[in-house]
């Protein structure tokens, strides 16, 4: 009987651990961008970012045009209601405009801007009873994901950390305060080099003299992958390939990124 119960007892413990031990992918999957990549979604000038693997779902803007950005949900077969957190990174259309049609869909979200940002915008969250989260400094916004808080000047703009395995995930808007800054800021805050940064490197109004500078900046800071799209232009895309070859990640709408085992 004894024996019996210790077997049991070793079968539970077994399972449990096991089940613990796990390990959990990261996926990002672009919804909302300029550039193409699945050519059954329709690409429209702005950003918008699904995250999936954390224990919130998170999307990271929402686009400039809402009806564009629930139209390639449904074609990517993604529900709206599976959207916990909404992080805005700027007060920019084409970042914020789809955000009454979304809320119109699910407004049981929590939703994350800067503080900065017009009061028009945070009345549309209070009058659906949405949660609003005003950010100005650096804010955990759920298990391993963060806000670096406000950067910049004239435009202030808040991107997204994840902490993985494998080093941090940034995801930015447009990086309007200057993508080498909003690296720095996620290393000092956590501590830890960046694997991928992902997003609007705000590059296309540049020329390729200052865009060089800036690619290497950015491998000098030990980025190991990066996936510029949106506003990043396609002369900075190019210098991005020829620097980092295999680890550059070419980002379109309708792009996704599984980032295996990393939690």
């Amino acid at each position: 009987m004894h024996k019996l119960s210790g077997i049991v007892l070793f079968l539970i413990f077994s399972i449990s651990f096991t089940s613990s031990a796990v390990a959990k992918d990261l996926e990002l999957t672009i919804i909302y961008d300029n550039n193409p990549y699945n050519r059954e979604l329709e690409t429209r000038w702005g950003f918008s970012c699904l995250v999936e693997g954390l224990d919130k779902t998170i999307l990271f803007d929402v686009g400039g045009d809402g009806s564009v950005l629930l139209e390639n949900l449904e074609k990517l077969k993604i529900d709206p209601k599976v959207v916990d957190i909404i992080v805005l990174s700027h007060v920019h259309y084409d970042h914020i405009g789809g955000l009454g049609d979304f809320l119109e869909k699910n407004s049981d979200v929590t939703v994350y801007m800067p503080k900065s940002l017009p009061q028009s915008i945070k009345d549309k969250v209070n009058k659906v009873g949405a949660k609003l989260v005003e950010v100005h400094k650096p804010v955990k916004i759920c298990e391993n994901a963060y806000s670096t808080g406000e950067l910049g000047t004239f435009i202030k703009e808040e991107s997204l950390i994840i902490k993985t395995s494998k080093g941090l995930v940034i995801i930015t808007g447009c990086a309007h305060p200057g993508v080498i800054n909003i690296v720095g800021r996620a290393k000092e805050m956590l501590k830890i080099d960046v694997y991928l940064v992902l997003g609007g490197f705000h590059l296309c109004w540049l020329n390729a003299w200052q865009i060089k500078g800036i690619v290497n900046g950015v491998k000098e800071e030990g980025v190991l992958k990066v996936g510029p799209c949106h506003c990043s232009g396609d002369l900075a895309r190019k210098q991005f390939k020829k620097v980092y070859g295999k680890d550059f990640i070419l980002v379109g709408c309708g792009k996704r990124i599984k980032i295996k085992d990393v939690f």
